[in-house]
């Protein structure tokens, strides 16, 4: 079993360090086997194609999230989390947003987004007896949110300035989700 983990994880290495290199179009299984020195039986073996090898990696990426942030106690501590996910990675990210393939990196933010939005309602707000209906909404709201910022800073090609302004729009914000919470009471 660790041999095959071994492997695999070089293959999604390799696809990593080649997609940060050329579009998602133009990597091939040999570009990959020779990168990590194996045959295509041994790619086949692990995966049915290119794209079960991105859905793989974009599922690890929203676990290893969901596990490096067990809490988050802010709206921007959410959009920070899903954002580094997007910096660890972002010419690979951009050539696959530019794919046919765009749709698995998008659901993969989509989990992200939500994943960090329930983490951040469970830690901040677990003493307070919201109706899951209540609940369900607000997650749904913030995760909206947090999911349209960051597409439309990947839209606009991951640009630095764009962080800048992801914390303004949270220090302009502040208090506004304990204000929705209140108004569930009133």
């Amino acid at each position: 079993m660790a041999n095959v983990n071994i492997t695999k994880r070089a293959i999604q290495t390799a696809f990593l360090e080649i997609l940060s290199e050329k579009t998602l179009g133009k990597i091939t299984v040999k570009d990959i086997t020779d990168r990590c020195g194996i045959n295509r039986n041994t790619f086949y073996y692990h995966y049915q194609d290119i794209p079960a090898l991105l859905e793989e990696i974009c599922q690890n990426q929203v676990e290893e999230i969901i596990n490096d942030y067990p809490t988050l106690n802010s709206l921007e501590e959410c959009l920070d989390a899903a954002m580094q996910s997007v910096l660890k990675n972002r010419r690979a990210i951009m050539h696959i947003y530019n794919s046919d393939n765009r749709s698995t990196y998008i659901n993969s933010l989509w989990r992200i987004c939500e994943a960090t939005i329930t983490t951040y309602f469970n830690t901040a707000f677990k003493d307070i007896p919201l109706t899951d209906e209540d609940k369900t909404l607000l997650i749904r709201y913030h995760k909206c949110e947090c999911f349209g910022l960051i597409l439309d800073w990947i839209n606009h090609g991951i640009k630095d300035d764009y962080t800048k302004g992801f914390k303004r729009i949270y220090q302009l914000k502040k208090g506004s989700v304990e204000d929705m919470i209140h108004r569930c009471y009133s």
